[in-house]
């Protein structure tokens, strides 16, 4: 698909690879499209049983990459990185992901989307937002605080602040912590046992998880991204992503 995007498929299970480690796998426009391609093929293709997304490096991914992201803000729902936001959402298979390293703004909230997340336990997942003078994106208003409660989904959400991988635990944004080195083993496992399962079976079984609530996702995505535009626009976002550049400028 993309040299920033490696696909790989073995025994009914496609590994999607966030694939820029020297940028710690920050994600592009072009990274978005290619990521929605993959999981719209995947869809339709009989042979892949299960989706696993991963990435390059020890890291799972840094969230959107800032230079590029400014120079393609979001401007509607047909924007790549909604359209990867919902191809995730109406995946009808399973999607399982490994993460490592750092998890960070669309890095975590993506895993919210997921059926089955293993995380190591040096993970820092972020999702800072509020800092960047924007909002929840990926339907996290909603889903945080129906899985973590309002306490812990006003903790993590306003305050943005990083947490580790038992908190996401506590969460219900993972499902499992194990060691890094055994990472990708325990992740290759849980897919192929499920890709042995009867594809129907799991087919019709995670549409009853998360069909009844799609719908209201969907809403929550729109009216997240509404508001997540209108704040790229606001003065508090421009001195927060102008800050944002001169630290990096100075590394």
């Amino acid at each position: 698909m993309s040299d920033t995007l490696l696909t790989k498929r073995e025994a009914g299970v496609l590994t999607l690879t966030f694939n820029r480690p020297e940028k710690k796998n920050a994600f592009t426009h072009a990274m978005y499209e290619a990521a929605t391609a993959a999981l719209k093929q995947a869809a339709t293709d009989d042979e892949v049983r299960v989706v696993l997304l991963t990435g390059a490096g020890s890291v799972f991914t840094a969230g959107n990459d800032i230079g590029d992201f400014m120079e393609h803000p979001p401007a509607g729902e047909d924007s790549a990185v909604f359209l990867f936001l919902k191809a995730l959402v109406d995946a009808p298979k399973p999607v399982l992901a490994a993460v490592d390293g750092p998890a960070v703004g669309i890095g975590t909230t993506m895993l919210l989307h997921c059926d089955y997340v293993v995380a190591s336990e040096r993970v820092r997942f972020h999702m800072p937002f509020v800092q960047l003078g924007l909002c929840a994106e990926g339907a996290s208003s909603l889903l945080i605080p129906r899985m973590a409660g309002y306490a812990l989904a006003s903790e993590l959400l306003l305050f943005g602040e990083p947490f580790d991988a038992a908190t996401a635990l506590r969460a219900g944004i993972i499902n499992k912590v194990v060691s890094a080195e055994s990472l990708q083993e325990v992740a290759a496992e849980r897919a192929r046992t499920l890709a042995l399962r009867p594809a129907e079976a799991v087919r019709v079984t995670k549409e009853l998880i998360r069909g009844p609530r799609r719908e209201e996702t969907h809403a929550t995505l729109a009216r997240e991204g509404a508001k997540f535009i209108e704040r790229l626009g606001s003065t508090e976002a421009q001195e927060a992503f102008m800050a944002f550049m001169s630290r990096g400028s100075k590394k």
